[in-house]
């Protein structure tokens, strides 16, 4: 199951994590979002103890979300070192994910 963030653990769960962390920026109301959502669970157990994988609803952290410019959902941002390192907009089928995953 994917890591749950928000604005209260962002910088905890994210910025000050040890290992790489993918975070699913979300909302309940988008389809392509809910397409999605089955794929970033499957790479959280896939990944787990080598990435983070995590979502973040918009709605629910909206300082966060405005902080990295979310503008789009979905979007997957990758951080390393509490860094984003690469950023992905719109549906990603879960290969295009897990190609990122190095």
């Amino acid at each position: 199951m994917a890591h749950i963030f928000n604005d209260d653990n962002f910088e905890k769960e994210v910025l000050k994590s040890d290992i790489p962390v993918l975070v699913d920026f979300f909302a309940e109301w988008c389809g392509p979002c809910k397409m999605m959502a089955p794929s970033i669970d499957e790479l959280a157990k896939e990944y787990e103890g080598k990435w983070k994988i995590g979502k973040l609803d918009v709605d629910q952290a909206p300082k966060t979300a405005e902080a990295y410019g979310i503008q789009s959902i979905p979007t997957i941002a990758f951080f390393k070192d509490g860094q984003v390192v690469d950023k992905s907009i719109g549906f990603q089928a879960k290969e295009k994910i897990k190609a990122k995953l190095v």
